[in-house]
């Protein structure tokens, strides 16, 4: 999945020597969590809007680098780092760099959650299945295996939840009969959590699932 296109160039970039209250004025009229800030072009961290709290706003950026943040992704970096480095951060603004550290752009949370639940295993009739296991004893292969013994496509699956270790696995397969493939999972030594078909459970998991709620709402 390709996110070059995604990119935006219309956020400013901020110069190290640039006055910090530059900053606070774009902060205050917009609602992004960070900006870049380079030098000689080429990034040297990120600004977040709560940093400013502890910063005197008359003094130029240069007095606070080494409070700079080392965020960033590459232009040929994964949707799926990409969403993970948003979470990671608490941002719903990154700056995309080339391989030489010149800031091409921004990514913005909304728009790269929109690329997500476009994908196919939102929109891809199917049903769904949370499974749980230990966390060194499961695999996307096996689970794949398990989905596709039952003569079943296997649209997709991701980690939705990791505590204690154990990890939970929401998977979507392309059948509405779910018993078969539940008492195979059960055979394996995997917890069947839930089981439903996807109209209502995926506007839930959409709208409310803590997975994308830890992005649409920072």
């Amino acid at each position: 999945m390709q996110l070059q296109s995604h990119i935006i160039s219309e956020i400013p970039v901020f110069d190290i020597a640039d006055p910090l209250k530059r900053v606070a004025k774009f902060f205050k009229e917009n609602t992004f969590s960070h900006v870049a800030v380079v030098e000689n072009n080429i990034l040297i961290g990120v600004l977040g809007e709560e940093d400013l709290e502890s910063f005197e706003e008359d003094q130029k950026i240069e007095a606070f680098r080494f409070n700079l943040e080392s965020v960033f992704v590459l232009a040929k970096t994964s949707w799926l780092d990409v969403l993970e480095t948003f979470a990671r951060n608490e941002a719903n603004l990154i700056p995309v760099i080339d391989e030489n550290g010149m800031v091409l752009g921004y990514y913005d949370l909304t728009d790269i959650v929109g690329v997500f639940i476009d994908t196919p295993f939102f929109t891809d009739p199917g049903s769904i299945l949370v499974v749980a296991k230990g966390i060194k004893d499961y695999s996307f292969s096996e689970i794949a295996q398990i989905v596709e013994s039952n003569n079943t496509r296997f649209i997709g699956g991701f980690i939705t939840e990791m505590q204690n270790d154990v990890v939970q696995i929401t998977i979507k397969i392309g059948t509405a009969n779910l018993n078969d493939i539940a008492q195979t999972f059960r055979r394996y030594n995997y917890n069947v959590l839930f089981g439903n078909n996807d109209d209502q459970f995926l506007e839930d998991l959409k709208q409310r699932s803590d997975y994308l709620d830890k992005y649409l709402n920072v």
